[in-house]
Formats: C-alpha cells, sequence, structure tokens
C-alpha cells in the first residue's frame, strides 16, 4: 500500500484507524495486520499471535469487573462466546475490513475477504499491531471501540443458547412477537451455497441481514446482530434483571 494512501486522513486504513480510536505511530504495522500470507512474505500471524493474547486478556478483565459473582469456569465460557471466530468476524464486518484486506489472487477470487476465518485472524493481528505501536492501555481503548456493542450484550444466562433461541427469550419475557426470517438471496453454486437471511423485529423496526454457508448459520448470524440493535433500542438497553 503506496506511503501516500496511509498518510490520507480520508485513506480507508486512516478511517479504520479513527474508528479504533489509535492513531499508528508506525502506519506499517496496520498494512501488516491487513495482509494475508497469500499476498507476500510481510503476512500477519505473528501479529495475529500477539492480538489474540491481548484479546483474551481485554475481554477476561472486561468481564472479571462487570460480573464479580461469577465463578472462574463460566467467566472463561463467556469469555470464548465473545473471542470465538464467529464474533470475531461479526466485529470485522462492521469495521468494514474485507475491502481493507490484501490477499492474494486465488483468495480474492474464491471470496476470502469475507471468509470469517480470515477475518478473525485479520481483526485479531489488528489488535496485535495497535499493542506492539502503542501498549497495552492503546490496545485496551481500541478493543474497547470495536467490541463495545459486543461486551454490552454479553450475558452470563445465556451460556450454552444459540442467538436465535436468545433473541426469542428475550423478546417473549417482554411479551413481544417472535421474530421473522426471511432468505433474501442465494449465491454460489448448489453444492457451495451461500444464504442472505434478514431477521425483522416489527416491535423495535429492527431489520439485520447476515450471511451463511446454510440458512441456519445465516438465521443465527442475523439473530446476533438484531439481538444486540434491539437492545439498544429497549429502554433500559442491555440492564436487564439477571
Amino acid at each position: 500500500m503506496a506511503a501516500a494512501q496511509r498518510g490520507s486522513a480520508s485513506s480507508p486504513t486512516a478511517l479504520l484507524a479513527q474508528r479504533l480510536g489509535h492513531a499508528f505511530a508506525d502506519p506499517d504495522l496496520l498494512v501488516q495486520a491487513l495482509t494475508h500470507r497469500s499476498y507476500g512474505a510481510s503476512q500477519n500471524e505473528r501479529l495475529e499471535f500477539v492480538g489474540d493474547a491481548v484479546l483474551n486478556c481485554v475481554v477476561g478483565v472486561s468481564l472479571y469487573h462487570r460480573f464479580p459473582d461469577l465463578d472462574e469456569g463460566d467467566l472463561s465460557r463467556v469469555r470464548a462466546s465473545l473471542v470465538n471466530q464467529d464474533t470475531l468476524a461479526r466485529v470485522a464486518r462492521v469495521l468494514d475490513l474485507g475491502t481493507l484486506l490484501r490477499l492474494g489472487e486465488g483468495e480474492v477470487r474464491s471470496g476470502g475477504s469475507d471468509r470469517p476465518s480470515i477475518l478473525a485472524d485479520a481483526l485479531e493481528a489488528i489488535f496485535g499491531a495497535v499493542f506492539l505501536d502503542g501498549g497495552f492501555e492503546a490496545a485496551q481503548a481500541a478493543i474497547g471501540n470495536a467490541y463495545g456493542d459486543v461486551l454490552a450484550a454479553a450475558d452470563p444466562l445465556a451460556l450454552g443458547k444459540d442467538p436465535k433461541t436468545r433473541l426469542q427469550e428475550w423478546l417473549q419475557a417482554r411479551k413481544l412477537p417472535v421474530p421473522e426470517y426471511v432468505v433474501v438471496a442465494t449465491h454460489g453454486e448448489a453444492h457451495a451455497q451461500v444464504f442472505d437471511v434478514e431477521c425483522r423485529i416489527e416491535a423495535f423496526d429492527v431489520a439485520t441481514v447476515a450471511q451463511g454457508s446454510s440458512r441456519r448459520a445465516a438465521e443465527q448470524a442475523a439473530a446476533q446482530e438484531a439481538l444486540a440493535l434491539a437492545m439498544t433500542r429497549h429502554p433500559g438497553g442491555t440492564r436487564g434483571k439477571r
């Protein structure tokens, strides 16, 4: 990526840095974090290793303070649900990382820019880059900016429940109708289709669309996003009774 683009206040990478709340002293670290191994030698796997450790630490500390009554086992399970590949990929899509990734031609042709594993690895690499560039406090702030809604929606009572179940129970607890799921598009060959599913919650004027390799996977992803959005619109926010 050209130095001129990295230095431009309106460049995509600069906008990403703004969303993270971190101005890179070494912009090459961010470029490396966005570089998949298929693109070239200076790729993001070592940064991903660092970012994985930092993310687990930051999320763990946040949960420790937020849920003082949870034991170690429950804290570990909540953290695992927040740092898994699906959640990382969802946060990466909100940050629009797919458009910034540097991929080899084969990965570009096969849709690598929206592959959950690649998005998740890149996001961890970015957190690692922020840590190396600015230290733990900078990484903690960047993770807080990227993960704010996800952390706010963390609910120990939902352990072991899939997003559709959590959304249905959340609505029923408020005496609201269950959501509606609609397949709005399908892509790809018959043996490798990708589904776009919309989740609608009429009571909050919420409609989220997510993709998945099956209809069920897409419904679960759309439900996850719809729940997070609905909780921000419901009086009382995420402070439900526990």
